[in-house]
């Protein structure tokens, strides 16, 4: 007796399938209108249950995109831009009664392996696992720009399709599956041209739904820790005579973090400039990054044993380095426990950042994947700037990380003040480390002013007044606090306000532009 391999299986998305799924998009969709990293990460890990993928012989040849919704939300007029939040899936809603299917893409060349008929049965079992009352989607009509003329009203030509008087590839097929057009959704999506932007609303009702629905409480992905305890670190400027006394410091805050037990610990922005005083002579710019750049290799491959050894994730701080086009950008290294390394750049330098070292601001802000979940990193000047943040918790970062690096109050006021507003804003948490010292001897150096914090939302489940945990000013110490997952995503869903389930995506959306 022989064995082999299933050719086409059908199965949930993973971080690691995102390549193949860009892939597929383009192909589908045309390059330029493809889905990023950010949308696809975004869907995953809002409602991983509801993501599938058709792989046949090890390559993604379909998508399949879903999300949990209310009702009174999927049945009542949308646009894709609306109801999607822009392709992030943003409107998940973990309590909501309807799935919502928000797309599917299958590659022309694999088109008669019925992978679509799969998807739709996929989505059937998920709703019924589920609980839901049932599925809604908007589905394109793409034989109606060619039949216009003759049904002047789109609703009219879904009626003719209905009653078999006309046949629609996409509508007729949607019917054989079982579902029930509800009306016309107009101007759905502009861009297909076929359908003359309107969309088939269609509904499939879950014949094994209860009338009172059970309220699901997995909060999607549940692989999520209860709590995480984060540690934040105040840094200590202060003039160093080797590499070796640099690298030891950093190591007894990890130690002093990993004896906590702590899942994070977060170091400043600018935490390595401490290196220039080596320096035996104040170091001009152009010099002062050439020489810091020097030190990337050593930096990141210590911290990375670090992280590894102490069973810790490191927010390492930020990093000035120069690239290999010349560019001189602020970057923040992120070192996972399981020895990943990860950077997120600096996107806005300050003006004395660009008058000192010729920084630039770099591109794109994506979650980075760790073992609790997705987290995303804002280098000081970034956080007073809230598209950042929205973007970062669309894509579904529970924590954001601000390394900070302020000269004095009113500076460091304008960062914490940014950073509560985003907690709040965003229900998020968000993790604050600064330096404290001087460097007398390097260039935009002189002064600090610090207070590091951990700050929470503004209600119930959390600490008085949104701060979790905070230090005294400028003062090397550290701080510590737990962080409940559950709560957060409690106050989401339940909370005394619901920024993110409340937000008017029928009047705005912060949409970035793809690199």
């Amino acid at each position: 007796m022989s064995n082999s391999k299933a050719k086409l299986i059908i199965r949930n998305a993973t971080p690691d399938d995102i390549p193949g799924l860009q892939a597929l998009s383009a192909k589908v969709y045309g390059e330029g209108e493809e889905y990023s990293r950010d949308h696809l990460m975004a869907q995953i890990n809002r409602f991983p249950d509801g993501q599938f993928v058709a792989e046949y012989e090890g390559t993604i040849v379909g998508h399949c995109a879903t999300f949990m919704i209310a009702s009174e939300h999927a049945f009542g007029p949308h646009t894709w831009m609306q109801i999607t939040g822009g392709g992030y899936a943003a409107r998940h809603d973990p309590e909501g009664d309807v799935l919502y299917g928000m797309d599917v893409a299958v590659d022309p060349n694999y088109r008669r392996l019925r992978i679509g008929q799969r998807f739709y049965k996929a989505r059937r079992e998920l709703c019924q696992w589920l609980e839901l009352k049932g599925i809604v989607f908007a589905g394109r009509m793409p034989g109606y720009a060619r039949k216009a003329k003759q049904y002047p009203r789109p609703e009219d030509y879904v009626k003719a399709v209905r009653e078999s008087k006309l046949r629609d590839p996409v509508i007729t097929f949607q019917l054989n599956q079982g579902y029930e057009p509800l009306g016309v959704l107009r101007h759905y999506l502009p861009e297909d041209t076929d359908s003359m932007g309107h969309a088939t609303h269609m509904f499939w009702e879950n014949p094994l739904a209860q009338e009172k629905i059970q309220t699901n409480t997995s909060f999607g992905d549940t692989s999520l820790p209860e709590s995480v305890r984060i540690a934040t670190v105040q840094w200590q400027m202060r003039r160093i005579t080797s590499i070796d006394e640099f690298e030891s410091q950093l190591e007894y805050w990890v130690d002093i973090a990993s004896d906590y037990k702590s899942d994070f610990v977060v170091f400043p922005e600018m935490v390595t400039l401490q290196l220039l005083s080596l320096a035996e002579r104040p170091l001009g710019p152009i010099d002062a990054i050439a020489q810091i750049s020097e030190y990337t290799p050593r930096f990141v491959e210590f911290m990375e044993k670090l992280a590894v050894s102490y069973n810790i994730n490191i927010i390492g701080g930020t990093h000035p380095s120069q690239m290999e086009n010349g560019e001189i950008l602020n970057v923040a290294h992120v070192f996972l426990r399981d020895g990943s390394v990860h950077t997120q750049q600096k996107l806005h330098p300050t003006p004395s950042e660009r008058h000192w070292w010729n920084i630039q601001g770099g591109r794109g802000n994506s979650v980075i994947q760790t073992d609790c979940g997705p987290i995303g990193v804002m280098i000081c000047y970034d956080s007073e700037f809230p598209e950042i943040a929205r973007h970062l918790v669309d894509q579904g970062a529970l924590m954001l990380f601000v390394p900070f690096c302020t000269d004095e109050r009113r500076g460091y006021m304008r960062v914490r003040y940014c950073c509560q507003a985003r907690a709040v804003e965003n229900q998020c948490y968000v993790t604050m480390s600064g330096v404290v010292g001087n460097l007398p001897n390097v260039e935009n150096m002189d002064i600090h002013y610090a207070e590091s914090c951990i700050l929470t939302p503004s209600d119930f489940p959390f600490s008085r007044d949104g701060v979790a945990a905070d230090t005294a000013p400028n003062t090397e110490t550290i701080a510590l606090a737990d962080l409940s997952i559950s709560d957060l995503l409690t106050a989401r869903q339940s909370g005394a306000v619901q920024n993110l389930k409340d937000r008017r995506l029928d009047l705005y959306q912060v949409a970035w532009k793809k690199n």
